[in-house]
């Protein structure tokens, strides 16, 4: 986010929604692309800062290089129309890692979720087209309302159990239907 990489200073790259930054790879596979995506971090109706973020400043990604899968990394989005932005914006995404857990702040938001929630994060993957869906962020911390079991029921309801990569912490997930 260019507010972070204010404060961090060089070597650190700020990037606005729709911007890219791209690296070259250490495999020599030629470079990784970072797209900056839009990100909200709580309901869409929420009040927004002068800078015109919701609860603070957040970002998602979208990497791509040749020969990789293109990932979409939500960050900590709880918007549906952000998603349905990126998917116009970039049609052909292979998987996302989704902060997903419906994190609730007390006092804020009339206590709605400021990260998706598994309905959301199931919706999210129908709306990307998606192959693989990793859910991340979703336990660990006192403010998630919900957990492994509410991503695969949410899921399970959707049809979509099948994109479902849950996996304990530490352990790898295919990025590859």
């Amino acid at each position: 986010m260019p507010g972070a990489a204010d404060r961090l200073g060089a070597p650190a790259v700020g990037l606005a929604p729709w911007t890219t930054f791209v690296l070259p790879r250490p495999d020599g596979g030629g470079d990784l692309s970072v797209l900056a995506v839009p990100a909200v971090h709580g309901p869409e109706d929420g009040e927004r800062d002068p800078e015109g973020n919701i609860n603070c400043e957040v970002t998602g990604f979208v990497l791509s290089g040749r020969g990789l899968p293109t990932v979409y990394v939500s960050g900590d989005n709880a918007s549906m129309r952000a998603v349905a932005a990126i998917a116009r914006h970039v049609p052909d995404i292979d998987a996302a890692v989704l902060n997903a857990g419906a994190a609730r702040v007390p006092g804020k938001f009339r206590r709605r979720p400021v990260s998706m929630d598994g309905h959301r994060a199931a919706a999210a993957a129908a709306v990307l087209g998606v192959t693989v869906v990793v859910p991340a962020h979703y336990d660990g911390w006192t403010h998630f309302s919900e957990g492994r079991a509410e991503l695969e029921t949410a899921f399970d309801e959707a049809g979509l159990s099948a994109l479902l990569r849950l996996a304990d912490h530490g352990s790898w997930s295919a990025l590859r239907g």
